[in-house]
């Protein structure tokens, strides 16, 4: 598509200022764009510069430099209408900008919960809904006081403001809890906050979900359902592998009621978030909500399996309110099964060259490789998604065929997909 659908384009901005386009965020310009919108970059004090960027997508690359009012200004100059967060660090930030530039956007009074994991879980509480029994502390001594309380082992500690897996330790201990509490105050986030303070929380048992969506106006598009699969490595959860789950399967309804319910507690109505959940013996519990796109986007891929994908609904929503409203309510058809794999390098090894990895080519069912640093880049053993390799989409009609594809997969990283040289 070259241009916005035909229709009523009265609703549609001109330009839309998108907030650290990192990541899976460096997509949203460029999905803007093919639908005649312009788009301003703004980088946050502290985005997370690993991530890939695109800045050729951009008409104006600019920094905040602290002061919300004169970014909104720059940004009101530029005939900015609309602000989106493209990634974590950007959601307070969009917040900000879009509320003191009169555009739509989420409940500023609940930006804090969107972003503080703790503030999170009291906000969904108080809505009603199952949440998982926390404590924020910097204090050691607060924190054993809790477990012992607590009385059930594992527990999880991790940073209060982060994503993913980003120094989240499951501890069976009260000395891996101190060890873990110590890693955590010596460390800063992934976006280079320093973590002043700790969370700690049950450890939920159960079979962990994420449903990506997209908003506007206060309703709430689901674009994917997906089933993670993790496995611990030194204490730490390693996502190994996630399928794309049919809005039939069972307990699939539930999980999503509750995760729309979730949206809504947090104030999020404006863009995409990324929700994980805990599915329970008490039904759903929520891990953390992203009021922002979920990583490891594959639009076509994805297009090609449900029909749609997180990033060009936002990018729907933003160019064409009303259309995106007409189509929200849709339900997404699983048209061919989905496995995101997620590379575990076993040991330190290499980046394979591109001729290393034609044995994961051949898979049967292989789809889509994706790989997170240059071919011949060192490698650390992975014991997080900051240490892994990259991602393998699996996609075939029979269940049997992923499985097998997925074991010889690790079988082949065993043998030494990762012993090549530089």
């Amino acid at each position: 598509m070259t241009g916005p659908p035909e229709g009523d384009r009265t609703d549609r901005p001109g330009t839309v200022a998108v907030v650290d386009a990192y990541g899976a965020g460096r997509l949203l310009p460029g999905a803007l764009r093919r639908r005649g919108v312009e788009v301003v970059h703004v980088r946050s004090p502290f985005p997370d510069t690993r991530l890939a960027y695109r800045p050729e997508d951009f008409a104006v690359d600019l920094a905040h430099e602290g002061d919300v009012a004169a970014t909104a200004r720059r940004l009101r100059a530029l005939g900015v209408a609309r602000v989106v967060a493209a990634a974590e660090s950007g959601v307070a930030l969009a917040d900000q900008l879009a509320a003191a530039l009169g555009a739509p956007g989420n409940d500023l009074a609940r930006s804090p919960a969107r972003r503080d994991k703790f503030l999170m879980r009291q906000a969904v509480r108080a809505a009603g809904l199952a949440t998982a029994d926390t404590l924020r502390t910097a204090a050691l001594p607060e924190i054993l006081d809790w477990a012992a309380a607590h009385a059930r082992w594992p527990v999880v500690l991790k940073p209060v403001r982060s994503a993913g897996t980003d120094h989240v330790f499951v501890c069976h201990t009260p000395a891996e809890v101190a060890d873990a509490h110590a890693r955590i105050l010596a460390s800063a986030n992934r976006y280079g906050e320093p973590n002043e303070t700790v969370l700690a929380q049950e450890f939920l048992a159960g079979t962990e979900h994420y449903v990506n969506t997209v908003s506007h106006a206060g309703r709430h598009r689901v674009v994917e359902v997906w089933r993670y699969h993790k496995r611990l490595v030194d204490g730490r959860s390693v996502y190994d592998y996630e399928d794309l789950l049919a809005l039939d399967e069972p307990g699939v309804a539930e999980l999503v009621r509750y995760v729309l319910a979730v949206l809504d507690a947090l104030g999020i109505g404006e863009g995409a978030a990324h929700t994980e959940v805990m599915v329970t013996e008490r039904g759903p519990v929520l891990i953390e909500c992203g009021a922002r796109l979920g990583g490891g986007q594959t639009p076509e891929l994805l297009g090609r399996c449900v029909g749609a994908d997180q990033v060009n609904s936002l990018a729907h929503a933003l160019a064409d309110p009303a259309g995106f409203a007409a189509e929200a309510g849709a339900p997404y058809r699983l048209r061919s099964r989905l496995r995101c794999v997620n590379l575990i390098s076993p040991r330190a090894g290499r980046v394979p060259q591109p001729a290393g990895w034609r044995p994961v080519r051949a898979l049967p069912s292989f789809a889509e490789l994706v790989v997170n640093a240059p071919a011949g880049g060192a490698l650390s053993r992975t014991v997080d998604m900051a240490t892994c390799p990259g991602t393998v989409y699996l996609s075939h009609d029979d269940p049997e065929v992923l499985d097998s594809d997925h074991r010889a997969l690790r079988q082949l990283e065993l043998a030494g997909l990762y012993a090549g040289r530089p």
